[in-house]
């Protein structure tokens, strides 16, 4: 995710690239101004804010912070299939172990983001730090696959899971939720959602709070009455927790490997990093904050889960807190599926407004059309961002394979989390005098990258096909980079065919590709149409 361009508004404008071995390029951030030099605030967006110029203003505090982690982290996936450890190893004792060792791994990650984020104080999180780091083509794949595989996807099946539990209750046990009516309601959630984002700002984030308070309510539900269960005397899961447990090293990397992404989400607050009020103090706290909150729930939840139900239950239930709290809270079990869907909502609104941001700062660097990088004149928040990764989120939600593309995904973006973190180390040897207001210390990510590389490794061993499916989605990006980012002067006739076939795009790919070539008349239309215009850089 994100950049070292100074002001890059337009790729075929005023354009300013910075080479990666820069050794001081000016900063990107928008600066806002000073309280003090604030007029009194009115209607969010209008002329009355805090300041007149187009920018992405700084609107998120510590809790706001704290909410976006926690949002993705938590997401609906704890409620709902925490299995993938226990199912591989067999063991109470070893699932639970594996599920600290993830929690810490994931906060040694947390710290390496925490210094890339200080030193680097750019949105758009991994793209930013390896563009900084490796330069335009890495940057540019990981932004191929983030916008055509790993952020439509998310976002559809995060929809699919919100509809699936609110539809639920009107279908019964007896008869299956129509897909049509499955897809609608998820498109309209997404839609709705990406409406929120785009034009109130500051309603989203306070809902995302109170969503956040209102997941760790119903988590700590479960660990209470897991907690009491096991008072009670029901501890006979818990008798020889490591009898059985699996020893195949490929098993137990799998198990580890389902740990660590139920942990995924982390990085997400630092592609908001020049949104986020005092960064260099709020954006650390966050994640000081997050990570062990999660990791202390996780473990507590996964304990609760497997003193009521056996691991035999948890394998074949593909809801686990909701057959919790059928064998437990009785007619309470209902606050259950309801605790699911408010989760999978909240989740999707912050993986909306988080990864708009990634594609607007790709934009801003060249690597996506033009009109992405601007922003709303009235809400000052990344619109045409927004609307492009509804249409490709809403596209995802009638692709019959959406699950296999997330699966494909997965696997190269451990890659390029790898090569994010690397770049601590990267940074380290080659700017040694870089200005880092947090500093960890070098076996942190020469730890969380060796890590990552075995997480990178196994795959191939375990799933070779996936992983070469995976490989082929990022090479795929490679054409359409040297063609639509490198190729700046294009003959006309090129011009044209992209012009008089971009009216019916026939899938995503094409429909990226289109943008990418297709930039000024496409700006003009699009500026008009969503009130948008270029970022304005403070002189």
């Amino acid at each position: 995710m994100p950049s070292a361009a100074d002001d890059l508004q337009s790729p075929s404008s005023e354009m300013v690239l910075l080479t990666p071995s820069s050794a001081n390029p000016p900063s990107m951030v928008p600066t806002a101004p000073n309280d003090t030099d604030q007029k009194p605030q009115g209607r969010e967006g209008s002329a009355e804010s805090d300041s007149s110029r187009v920018v992405m203003k700084k609107q998120l505090g510590l809790l706001e912070g704290v909410a976006i982690i926690l949002g993705i982290i938590f997401g609906s996936g704890i409620f709902v299939s925490p299995k993938g450890v226990i199912q591989e190893v067999d063991s109470v004792g070893t699932s639970l172990v594996i599920w600290v060792l993830c929690g810490l791994l994931s906060m040694i990650g947390a710290l390496c983001y925490a210094e890339l984020g200080t030193a680097i104080p750019k949105s758009g999180g991994d793209y930013a730090y390896i563009f900084e780091a490796y330069g335009s083509l890495p940057a540019f794949l990981y932004l191929w696959d983030a916008m055509m595989i790993f952020v439509p996807t998310t976002n559809a099946i995060m929809g699919l899971t919100f509809a699936s539990y609110v539809l639920e209750p009107f279908f019964g046990g007896a008869c299956h939720i129509p897909k049509i009516a499955l897809q609608l309601l998820a498109a309209a959630t997404i839609c709705f959602l990406t409406y929120l984002n785009s034009y109130y700002m500051k309603v989203t984030t306070k809902m995302q709070n109170i969503i956040m308070f209102t997941k760790i309510a119903a988590l700590v539900l479960i660990i209470i009455v897991g907690l009491v269960w096991m008072l009670m005397g029901n501890v006979e899961n818990f008798n020889r927790p490591f009898e059985n447990t699996e020893t195949d090293p490929g098993k137990l990397s799998i198990a580890f490997y389902s740990g660590i992404f139920s942990y995924a989400g982390w990085n997400y607050l630092n592609f908001m990093t020049e949104e986020l009020r005092d960064p260099y103090r709020n954006l650390p706290r966050a994640i000081y904050i997050s990570l062990p909150l999660v990791t202390g729930i996780y473990v507590l939840a996964n304990m609760a889960y497997l003193a009521v139900l056996s691991p035999s239950e948890m394998i074949a239930s593909n809801a686990i807190a909701v057959t919790f709290g059928d064998k437990i809270l009785g007619s309470f079990s209902l606050v259950i599926p309801a605790m699911v869907a408010i989760s999978a909502f909240g989740g999707l609104s912050v993986h909306i407004m988080t990864s708009s941001r990634m594609c607007f700062v790709g934009a801003r660097n060249g690597h996506m059309p033009a009109i992405l990088s601007h922003i709303s004149v009235k809400s000052f928040t990344p619109l045409p961002s927004l609307v492009f990764l509804c249409f490709l989120s809403i596209v995802m939600l009638v692709v019959s394979d959406v699950y296999v593309l997330i699966t494909y995904a997965s696997i190269v973006e451990s890659f390029f989390i790898m090569l994010s973190v690397s770049a601590v180390l990267y940074f380290r040897y080659t700017r040694p005098c870089m200005e880092r207001p947090i500093k960890v210390s070098l076996w942190i990510p020469a730890l969380f990258v060796v890590v990552c590389a075995f997480l990178v490794v196994v795959p191939i061993y375990v799933a070779p096909y996936e992983v070469g499916m995976g490989v082929l989605i990022t090479l795929i990006g490679i054409p359409f980079y040297y063609v639509g980012v490198v190729w700046q002067n294009k003959p006309k006739w090129v011009q044209r065919m992209i012009g008089e076939s971009s009216h019916q795009p026939q899938c995503v790919a094409l429909s990226y590709f289109i943008c990418v070539f297709f930039k000024d008349s496409l700006t003009f239309t699009c500026q008009k149409l969503f009130l948008s215009a270029k970022e304005q850089k403070q002189e």
